[in-house]
């Protein structure tokens, strides 16, 4: 069976037991506008795609403010602090470590969530996207007492709410396969980890009320990624797939941190 029609099977397995499938899209490292950025937002206003777009607050550039402001599909969330490396000789890339004294990390994630609330308003929902997609266990406790209503990583969540006052919905599949040369990682591979994801919440082997999260890098996609999501969409709502916005992912209204600055 080709992937496409294995994706059709899988989509109608959910009608059949009178579900529709979730799905919503994340777009990563964002902090200025570009073509990279129009073709994004483009491809959202004419599909009608609501995209989650991941900015960096220490690199914002106005560009990317007025790009935003001007696309009816797109939201901010927020991408770290600074996007930069603290890891060791024997770590992984992390920003959001245990390197620094951790006071400090969270007040530079409020700081970033307060110029990305002025920069975008209510257009921006403060939810946290660790680079690398990693971050410390210590520092997601206090993310609700700087404000922040959700945090985003990759893979299927174990629990909705890791801390109280916090909601988690993940990115399921990446489609750049970053250790060969930032190529697409194919229709196959890209398909089978959709698949993966939706055969879990359906059998219950992970949270069905997970959305699939589709994650790009816009400064990063090929064309053969690009028609991918192009496709991926048409397809999906073909058979009976719904794409959501990121408040509806996180299940919470749009709006910034209440509380900057260090917490108590």
């Amino acid at each position: 069976m080709s992937p496409w029609r294995a994706l059709g099977a899988e989509l109608a397995l959910w009608r059949a037991a009178g579900q529709r499938a979730t799905f919503w899209c994340r777009d990563d490292d964002a902090s200025h506008d570009s073509p990279a950025l129009q073709r994004l937002l483009g491809i959202a206003e004419r599909a009608a795609l609501p995209i989650a777009v991941a900015a960096i607050p220490a690199t914002l550039e106005r560009s990317l403010v007025e790009a935003v402001m001007r696309s009816k599909f797109a939201t901010v969330i927020q991408h770290g602090y600074a996007h930069r490396d603290h890891a060791t000789a024997n770590e992984r890339k992390i920003e959001l470590g245990l390197h620094s004294d951790i006071e400090e990390t969270l007040a530079d994630l409020a700081r970033g969530a307060e110029m990305l609330r002025r920069g975008f308003s209510d257009r921006f929902l403060a939810v946290l996207v660790p680079p690398w997609n990693r971050i410390a266990a210590p520092i997601v406790a206090r993310l609700p007492a700087v404000g922040f209503v959700g945090l985003s990583t990759l893979g299927a969540r174990t629990a909705q709410s890791p801390v109280p006052g916090l909601t988690q919905c993940n990115a399921h599949v990446d489609v750049i396969a970053w250790r060969r040369d930032r190529t697409f990682i194919g229709v196959e591979a890209a398909i089978e980890r959709a698949l993966a994801h939706l055969r879990a919440r359906r059998e219950s082997g992970a949270d069905p009320d997970e959305a699939t999260g589709v994650l790009t890098h816009h400064l990063d996609m090929s064309s053969e990624a690009w028609d991918f999501l192009i496709e991926l969409v048409d397809r999906t709502r073909e058979h009976g797939g719904v794409w959501i916005d990121v408040e509806a992912a996180f299940g919470v209204a749009g709006r910034a941190p209440t509380t900057c600055g260090r917490s108590a």
